[in-house]
């Protein structure tokens, strides 16, 4: 899809310097720019490459004067960063547009859904299965019995939503992830072996929820596992039974939540954080990467390590973790020299 600069600049409300039929189909860095792509230039440290990029279309702060010629057309607006972002998403709403059931695939007659839904081929919605309005579920997704859907809700090709899972408005949830599947609940028996106790709550997404490629989260035993608005989840995360996370809290990439952990509102947890079953972390809660948390946590602490302690303790201590070596060197050193002392006292 071709677009000239003339009718992206009537979309950022810019100002077109140069030929306003030229024409853009690609997106590029500005150093990385070729004939038909589009960039922009907004960091100083950059500016040089606005002298040498082939880029058809380039967008600048309307404050920008060129100290030399210009092989590109430029779109001038008050802020070049917040344009190249409007426009990417733009961008990504053109891209992604969908509409109309493909086949094959299979609707339960029960279905309820609104206006505009896209369901991709072999994909599977159960029975009475509630659908919002603008819905779009790609390729091979799974809806399971009494699943509801909010409006504005994109489901990417591979997502499974199992039975009884209520997603709110506004919702994204990448290719791979997996909502409602059995929580990890075994009883052991005297003869070393398990038994399997069943999950039958559900999970909860709320409005304003992103939920990352290859993401679990699992069914509550009983009752609901809980993510509130806002909440944004990498990919490759496993939240287990019964957990409910705050409002706007951010989890990266391979954190694990064990059951019934209850987590504050905008928090912020770093990758391959581990969180230990029925414990309580507060609001406004950083953790860094890699640390292990297996105690409650209270309001606005940040903590780092594993088992976590307070962050400017750690810090602190993390400086004699690298001088170890130096410092038992020394006390060899001094261990020596009061020996030497005291034998030569003794003499």
């Amino acid at each position: 899809m071709k677009f000239t600069a003339e009718q992206i600049a009537g979309i950022l409300e810019g100002e077109v310097i140069g030929n306003p039929a030229a024409e853009v189909f690609r997106l590029s860095k500005i150093e990385e720019g070729t004939e038909g792509s589009l960039t922009f230039l907004s960091n100083p440290k950059y500016l040089n490459f606005i002298y040498s990029t082939k880029a058809s279309v380039t967008i600048v702060n309307d404050t920008f004067v060129p100290e030399s010629g210009l092989n590109t057309t430029l779109i001038k607006v008050p802020d070049a960063y917040a344009a190249f972002s409007k426009l990417l998403a733009y961008y990504n709403e053109v891209k992604q547009h969908k509409s109309g059931i493909e086949q094959p695939s299979f609707l339960s007659p029960s279905v309820i859904h609104g206006e505009n839904l896209y369901l991709g081929s072999f994909s599977y919605v159960g029975e009475n299965v509630l659908i919002g309005d603008n819905v779009k579920i790609y390729p091979n997704c799974f809806l399971g019995d009494n699943v509801v859907v909010g409006n504005n809700v994109t489901l990417f090709a591979g997502a499974k939503i199992y039975s009884e899972t209520i997603i709110g408005n506004n919702c994204t949830v990448h290719s791979g992830a997996i909502i409602g599947s059995d929580g990890f609940g075994f009883a052991p028996n005297p003869d070393g072996t398990y038994t399997k106790i069943p999950q039958i709550g559900n999970v909860i997404i709320e409005d304003n929820v992103d939920i990352g490629s290859c993401t679990t989260i699992d069914r509550a035993t009983m009752g609901s596992t809980i993510i509130r608005k806002g909440v944004k989840l990498d990919n490759q995360i496993q939240i287990a039974h019964n957990v409910e996370i705050g409002e706007n809290t951010v989890i990266a990439a391979q954190t694990g939540v064990a059951g019934s952990t209850k987590i504050g509102r905008n928090g912020m947890i770093g990758g391959q954080v581990g969180i230990s079953g029925h414990l309580h972390i507060g609001d406004n809660v950083r953790i860094q990467a890699q640390a292990g948390i297996g105690k409650n946590i209270k309001d606005n602490e940040i903590l780092q390590g594993s088992p976590a302690f307070g962050y400017n303790s750690f810090s602190k201590s993390f400086v004699h973790f690298k001088n170890l070596p130096k410092i038992v060197d020394e006390i060899k050193e001094l261990k020596k020299q009061i020996l030497n002392q005291k034998n030569g006292n003794n003499g």
